[in-house]
């Protein structure tokens, strides 16, 4: 285990597990790389548009769903020095000038047509 992982805050270990999962799938399923920078959520935002195109049920995507949301969470957690904050079952993000975000909801969104993960990035990030 390494250092950056036994000092995260409890709340850190499922969506960071997630984050890792989907990392691991867009790799080995989609060969698409993603290195936990702003950049990559782009291509993040084109998988979940291609997925409502096709039509996929929001059940059978919901998975993939929370991977992309903790993925973004990740990448704002990595640029802004965030933290992940957890109650009842439910992961935001907390940056450091104290605004929460719900990078999960987000990505929900985004698969309705109508969010972005890469927007959700810059506006959390604007204030570091």
């Amino acid at each position: 285990m390494t250092t950056e992982q036994q000092t995260r805050p409890s709340a850190a270990a499922k969506p960071v597990r997630w984050a890792a999962d989907a990392v691991s799938a867009m790799r080995e399923g989609a060969r698409l790389r993603l290195d936990y920078s702003a950049q990559s959520l782009w291509r993040v935002d084109r998988m979940i548009e291609d997925l409502r195109r096709e039509g996929t049920p929001r059940g059978a995507v919901e998975s993939v769903l929370r991977g992309f949301g903790a993925y973004a969470g990740e990448v704002i957690a990595r640029q802004t020095g965030a933290e992940w904050w957890a109650s009842g079952g439910d992961h935001w993000i907390r940056t450091p000038d104290g605004r929460l975000w719900d990078p999960f909801e987000e990505a929900r969104r985004c698969f309705g047509g109508d969010g972005s993960l890469r927007l959700l990035c810059r506006d959390a990030t604007r204030g570091k």
